[in-house]
């Protein structure tokens, strides 16, 4: 493979960010009666692994509490903040209403220095710098997103775009005729401070790939990312771990951009098209003009309310496809670069919590609607026990999409045009919205089904017992009309009481049980007897099917 043409006369991207946002699901814990919650016991195997837990900007020193931290916080709406980072603090609380601490909790390795990508076969290394690794996980909520920040300056173009378009794939999705992996980096490789290789990705194992989809049913995930979730372990795999993940979507995760370019001006539209659709684009083929995505390109995916010709403003663009979100600004602006005040720093902070919470929300949605797939499918109608545990679960699912939908479900995250248009452009081609009706709907049907079977088997018992009460009240009324004592039980010895008690305790039961066994015929026949169009012949033949007969 040759290296892609470079764009247009723009030679290079001065300052270069990408982060990368990865939803996966987890699967339940096996030690759910108590074993604790995924992140507590990720944490308590701490001397296993190099992640540790992260507290928020807020609790620590406030002479380190930075104004980047502040704008951040600033740009969310009053709800969204208490998701972020808790419920406001006071120095004088109710001790009956402690503040609430937010449900998001970060975990944060940081053994991980750079990222070295040969993109190509036999093209030179490319290294950047990892600005972090992060875990994710929310309360309630059985997803964990994966962010992995990266920095890299003064870079070719052309190599940017091929970083964005081979970087960030779990898993080759094919092999050319030379074994080599296609669309994926050549290999990547997780470098400690030392420049030691933490991990490196083995796109060319082909067998290793075939092998476990055949087995498993399932992707088998690159050696460099398995290696950096650990002791995260994918759930179909051989590998050891209580702390299991499942893929939700398509290998090719989520991802941002931030590019700082020189004259970002002079960039062409094909350009533009191709920095803005690079996840998608292979860099070696020709813009395909007469796709939808190309020819609305501008009235799709820009967000152009700060790309102005003026040297006072930002002068930034903003391309989001849902799957991606890129930011591309002038390196020769101090209001792009700055990162405690400037687009970059914005990037780095309010418009990375936008797009982690829209793919939050997706990824949530995708788990519910896959909890309900999977309980379906393991539902045997003719076993009990999976009627029992397939209501447990359909119970346990609505319960935990009625508190994602009060904790974390929002369309309106803030009152800032810019932020919010973002938000809402990134959920729109995410399909967000209709997604959340169509889960909605299925947990609200099945929700509705096992209401109705409640009921069914509640009038059912109603029946049973309406039954049983008109047969008590025949014997009732018989017995008080002869004065109740037919037979003086009391004038015998104590053993023959105690013998026609017992006689009649067996008696009484059979007929009892006779009659619940028989609760629905007798409970037909009680219909007919009561229907006046009957003749008293078809009344008796009812009374027959009732106490003999098969049943309607």
């Amino acid at each position: 493979m040759t290296a892609p043409a470079e764009i247009g006369d723009i030679g290079r991207v001065r300052l270069f960010h990408a982060n990368l946002v990865w939803p996966l699901q987890l699967e339940p814990l096996a030690s759910a009666g108590g074993g604790g919650r995924h992140w507590e016991i990720f944490e308590a195997g701490r001397e296993t692994h190099a992640w540790r837990r992260v507290d928020d900007e807020f609790t620590a020193d406030p002479e380190q509490f930075r104004e980047r931290h502040y704008r951040e916080f600033v740009s969310f709406l009053p709800y969204v903040q208490r998701f972020l980072y808790g419920e406001g603090r006071a120095r004088r609380s109710n001790p009956d209403d402690p503040p609430g601490n937010s449900p998001v909790h970060v975990l944060r390795r940081t053994d991980i220095d750079r990222l070295r990508l040969t993109l190509r076969k036999g093209a030179a290394p490319v290294e950047l710098r990892v600005v972090h690794v992060d875990l994710y996980f929310f309360q309630d909520l059985d997803v964990v997103q994966l962010n992995v920040e990266v920095r890299g300056d003064d870079l070719p173009l052309a190599t940017v775009r091929d970083v964005l378009f081979r970087f960030g794939r779990a898993y080759p999705s094919g092999w050319d005729e030379h074994g080599e992996g296609v669309n994926n980096a050549h290999v990547s490789e997780w470098l400690d401070a030392d420049g030691g290789v933490v991990a490196r990705s083995d796109p060319g194992r082909r067998e290793k790939y075939l092998t476990f989809v055949c087995e498993h049913r399932s992707p088998c995930v690159s050696e460099h990312w398995a290696c950096l979730l650990r002791p995260l372990a994918l759930a179909h795999s051989d590998e050891p771990g209580e702390l299991r993940y499942r893929l939700l979507e398509y290998h090719r995760m989520p991802l941002m951009a931030f590019l700082a370019l020189d004259e970002p001006r002079r960039l062409r539209r094909e350009d533009w098209v191709r920095i803005g659709l690079a996840t998608t684009l292979h860099p070696d083929e020709p813009l395909p003009v007469n796709e939808p995505g190309v020819v609305e390109f501008e009235k799709r995916y820009c967000q152009d309310r700060f790309w102005n010709d003026n040297e006072a403003g930002p002068n930034t663009r903003f391309v989001c496809t849902g799957n991606s979100l890129t930011v591309v600004g002038d390196a020769a602006m101090p209001s792009v670069i700055d990162p405690e005040r400037g687009v970059l720093g914005q990037f780095r902070h309010q418009y990375f919590l936008v797009f982690l919470i829209a793919h939050l929300h997706r990824a949530a949605l995708l788990a519910f609607s896959e909890t309900l797939a999977d309980a379906v499918n393991d539902l045997d109608i003719r076993d009990d026990e999976s009627v029992r545990r397939f209501k447990r679960r359909i119970r346990a699912n609505f319960e935990t999409f009625l508190r994602f939908t009060h904790r974390y479900w929002f369309e309106l995250l803030s009152e800032r045009a810019h932020v919010q248009a973002v938000f809402r452009l990134c959920a729109n081609h995410l399909g967000n919205a209709e997604l959340y009706d169509e889960v909605r709907d299925e947990i609200r049907e099945m929700s509705q089904y096992l209401d109705s079977d409640s009921q069914r088997r509640q009038s059912n018992t109603v029946v049973r017992l309406t039954v049983i009460t008109i047969l008590g009240l025949i014997a009732t009324v018989t017995t008080g009309y002869f004065g109740m004592n037919i037979i003086p039980f009391g004038d015998g010895s104590p053993e023959e009481r105690l013998l026609h008690g017992a006689v009649a305790a067996v008696v009484f039961t059979v007929l009892v049980l006779f009659a619940v066994a028989r609760s629905k015929r007798l409970s037909d026949f009680l219909e007919d007897l009561a229907d006046e169009r009957l003749s008293t012949t078809g009344k008796l033949r009812a009374l027959w099917a009732a106490l003999w007969g098969n049943g309607r």
